[in-house]
């Protein structure tokens, strides 16, 4: 039976033991909306179709799962679609009481992990599904939300995001404005984390001056390893270890691995005229490129970074901040691309693996596989 504490010390050296002796937390999966994009169901067999599923959460040793609510900034209704997704989660669930738990307190989560229940809860990813309503916000938190992203790649009203802050024709107000502090004092409040992946610079700033909770970066990596604006650059991991939050790793190919970016845009360009025939059909230009990712997969697989090089993320985040910061925020299910190495969900002891390979202690590879989340939830509530 599998601890309710945050540290588990394993008398064993073997990673299956440490990785399944451990609280293993993924912050970032998306598979709610693959589910809907794919038309398919959580708790089938979707082995080849997605990188996740119900059972293959418990195989690769997934004890709580953070389901992404996510759509672009063109989606019509935002804050109707973010309720439809949770809707998704919530059929499973009744479906499969057996075996998943949507978690609205620490008494859940602690009874879903003696049970041996997967932990499931939301994270909201772009503060532009709220449609600037605080009471929506609020609602959000009482179906079982427990970050929110204050960004996507567009910008609500009140933040912005890192693709509009580099972007010169961006008119609109840079960082937080009063509604936007609002905003996360709100979340603070409310025990909801303040999630700072994909915000611009002067937001992060504005975040780290106005919340009294430490956050979190629930899918972000290493600026100085690989410089996209969607990784975070030293100051800003500084910032988040004073700050005592977690910056959980994203496996994305190309936030891994700079080299990754040509290699995949010669990939599209190629399979072009598929991928504009998806979107045409209505499928998000996300979802379009996993599709064609997965249709491809030899030559997809051909241009992946090991995980070596993830690796390095880690390794530079923990020299800068230490062990008690950094977690997993996969992106499984919301990315075309991860390591070689790391397929699908099955895949999370090849990471412990690496950690053991590294010789962190069995105490400090369960944090990083979940106490750390840990610790920041319980210091939000």
């Amino acid at each position: 039976m599998k601890y309710i504490f945050f540290l588990l010390i394993s008398t064993s050296t073997f990673a299956q033991d440490i990785h399944f002796n451990s609280i293993l937390v993924d912050t970032h999966n998306d598979c709610l909306t693959a589910c809907i994009e794919k038309n398919v169901s959580l708790d089938q067999d979707l082995t080849g179709i997605n990188h996740s599923d119900l059972a293959r959460f418990k195989k690769g040793g997934v004890d709580y799962q953070l389901f992404s609510v996510w759509c672009d900034g063109e989606k019509a209704n935002p804050y109707v679609w973010a309720m439809r997704e949770m809707d998704s989660l919530y059929a499973v669930a009744a479906r499969n009481p057996d075996k998943v738990v949507i978690a609205k307190t620490w008494k859940d989560i602690q009874r879903a992990l003696k049970e041996q229940k997967l932990v499931a809860q939301f994270g909201v990813e772009g503060g532009h599904m709220i449609e600037n309503d605080l009471q929506k916000l609020e609602t959000f938190y009482n179906r079982g939300v427990q970050y929110m992203s204050l960004t996507w790649n567009n910008s609500p009203s009140w933040a912005s995001s890192h693709a509009d802050e580099k972007n010169p024709s961006f008119k609109g107000h840079k960082g937080l404005n009063d509604f936007g502090k609002k905003v996360v004092k709100k979340m603070n409040q409310l025990g909801m984390l303040v999630d700072v992946s994909h915000v611009g610079e002067a937001t992060f700033w504005d975040v780290i001056n106005t919340t009294t909770k430490p956050i979190i970066a629930s899918h972000s990596n290493a600026y100085s390893v690989c410089p996209v604006s969607r990784n975070l650059k030293d100051e800003q991991i500084i910032a988040i270890g004073k700050n005592g939050g977690v910056i959980h790793l994203n496996f994305y190919s190309a936030f891994v691995d700079i080299d990754f970016w040509q290699k995949d845009e010669a990939f599209r360009k190629k399979h072009s005229s598929e991928i504009d025939s998806l979107v045409g059909a209505g499928m998000q230009m996300e979802y379009a490129f996993t599709l064609i990712g997965d249709k491809y997969a030899a030559e997809s697989d051909a241009i992946k970074p090991d995980l070596e090089q993830l690796m390095k993320h880690f390794d530079h985040i923990v020299k800068l901040i230490g062990v008690d910061h950094v977690g997993l925020g996969s992106d499984f299910d919301g990315i075309n691309s991860a390591p070689k190495q790391l397929k699908t969900v099955l895949d999370y002891p090849v990471f412990t693996q690496a950690l053991i390979a590294r010789g962190y202690s069995n105490n400090d590879i369960s944090k990083v596989l979940g106490g750390n989340f840990l610790r920041v939830y319980q210091a939000n509530h």
